[in-house]
């Protein structure tokens, strides 16, 4: 029953993405992510957060082999929220790394949305001391 032509296999391109990414195969098939990303993302929720307020905030931390990383808000009147960010929604050519400053849009994230993501990041700060990669060089050691 189980014939080769039965299983439907995801293109080599796509299964190189996936393991890149660290998304897990399940069956040969992709576990799509459950966080809207800027790829994903409707035109009306990118162009409400385009219209949103910038906001400053310090990278908490950030793993570039898993694709994302948290933010924590300067202005007092946020809380202490900390904001999930995706590797999608930062601007700019250095990996984040903890400390440094950044600005940013904020967008719910569905279904529920009740919270919100970080989207249009930008670092205007990079932290003292602290040896920052671009993103076309390669990767050195797991990010905390």
């Amino acid at each position: 029953m189980s014939e080769a032509k039965d299983i439907p296999v995801p293109s080599t391109q796509a299964i190189n993405n996936a393991v890149l990414a660290g998304s897990p195969l399940v069956n040969k098939f992709l576990i799509p992510s459950p966080i809207p990303h800027r790829r994903n993302r409707t035109y009306s929720a990118s162009e409400a957060a385009l219209a949103g307020p910038t906001k400053n905030g310090l990278v908490k931390s950030f793993c570039r082999q898993k694709g994302h990383g948290f933010i924590t808000p300067l202005a007092a009147n946020e809380g202490d929220q900390e904001l999930f960010f995706h590797i999608s929604d930062i601007d700019g050519e250095y990996v984040p790394k903890p400390g440094d400053h950044v600005s940013y849009k904020t967008c719910l994230i569905p279904p529920k949305k009740e919270k919100y993501q970080a989207v249009h990041v930008q670092i205007t700060d990079l932290k003292k001391g602290v040896s920052h990669e671009k993103w076309d060089s390669p990767v050195s050691s797991p990010d905390k």
